[in-house]
């Protein structure tokens, strides 16, 4: 098995892959435009991971670099799963110089609590305090459409 190698370089992310993956596999970005990933991968810290220089992981940070960040977009490609990349994958997040030592770092999560509890996530202290403006079907539906 060959290792995964994390990087933040953007230069190196494959986003087409990265793409296809959001727009028809993942559960929560179904239909997303190439255009709002190109956006969204613009304003983030991103980690790619690669195996022999082929993207199979990405992840990135909403963040401030100060005081929150938020992790989104996680995935590794389902013929690498069950190898420990998405915990290569998110030791190089929560390790990265520019991450460290945020007062909140979020994310959202089906299916996925046991990875993310192994790195110190856990239910929101206070949910009460939370709060959020969702609209998930705002990729499959018609633009212009409310």
């Amino acid at each position: 098995m060959a290792a995964l190698q994390v990087s933040t370089d953007k230069e190196r992310l494959d986003i087409g892959l990265i793409h296809r993956f959001l727009a028809t596999e993942a559960y929560w970005s179904r239909g997303i435009p190439r255009a709002t990933v190109e956006r969204a991968i613009d304003g983030s810290l991103c980690f790619g991971g690669y195996i022999d220089d082929r993207q199979v992981a990405f992840a990135r940070v909403i963040t401030d670099c100060a005081t929150f960040g938020y992790l989104a977009d996680v995935f590794v490609v389902p013929e690498q799963r069950g190898q420990g990349h998405s915990k290569t994958l998110i030791a190089a997040v929560m390790t990265h110089p520019q991450l460290r030592g945020l007062r909140r770092f979020n994310l959202a999560t089906r299916d996925a609590h046991g990875l993310y509890s192994a790195f110190g996530f856990a239910a929101p202290a206070r949910p009460e305090m939370l709060m959020e403006k969702l609209d998930p079907e705002i990729y499959t539906r018609a633009p212009g459409k409310p």
